[in-house]
């Protein structure tokens, strides 16, 4: 009975420990958890980025739009003789009507930090702490009957705006259209 006690005694002594394989399994799987919630972690973490930047977007885009809620299609002295700025507009606070918010050229008027005009708030303020943003206006006349129809400047009674929102990151090569903002400014 002795001997058979001392046998007994020294295999429970030698599994009181771990052997090597089960500290590697059992590495291997806390490892594998440590890294699925590190994974689900910068998952999040980029939803929560794109969000942020979609919201900021959209702000950007309806500041432009009640900017100029309230402006009449063309200039209340030359009408639609002359389409963009009239020559004494120099900047957007002297602008009174839609079709001084057109770019040239079709490329938009711009309005971001990097140019040091914007982006604007719709009391045509620059927001401060917003570099990397930028609003594009395009002011476009259109087919009253089909709307995706642009048409030559004045020769309708519609006018279909459009705020491009865009964000280049201090590790982005080029901006990156993040939302569009457009409604119809009908006569």
């Amino acid at each position: 009975m002795c001997g058979s006690s001392h046998a007994s005694h020294v295999r429970n002594r030698r599994r009181r420990g771990f052997t090597l394989i089960e500290t590697a399994l059992a590495t291997i799987i806390v490892g594998t958890g440590v890294l699925a919630i590190m994974a689900a972690q910068q998952a999040f973490h980029i939803e929560n980025s794109w969000s942020t930047h979609a919201s900021t977007a959209m702000r950007l885009g309806n500041e432009i739009r009640e900017m100029t809620l309230h402006l009449p299609r063309h200039d209340p002295v030359t009408q639609d003789a002359f389409w963009g700025p009239e020559e004494n507009e120099l900047t957007v606070a002297d602008y009174d009507d839609l079709d001084d918010f057109d770019g040239s050229a079709g490329s938009g008027l711009i309005f971001s930090a990097d140019l040091g005009n914007g982006p604007l708030n719709a009391r045509r303020e620059i927001i401060p702490g917003m570099s990397g943003w930028a609003q594009i206006v395009y002011v476009k006349n259109v087919d009253p009957f089909d709307i995706t129809t642009v048409t030559n400047d004045a020769a309708t009674n519609m006018i279909r705006m459009e705020v491009e929102v865009t964000y280049q990151g201090p590790s982005d090569t080029e901006p990156q259209v993040i939302t569009r903002v457009s409604w119809l400014a009908p006569k």
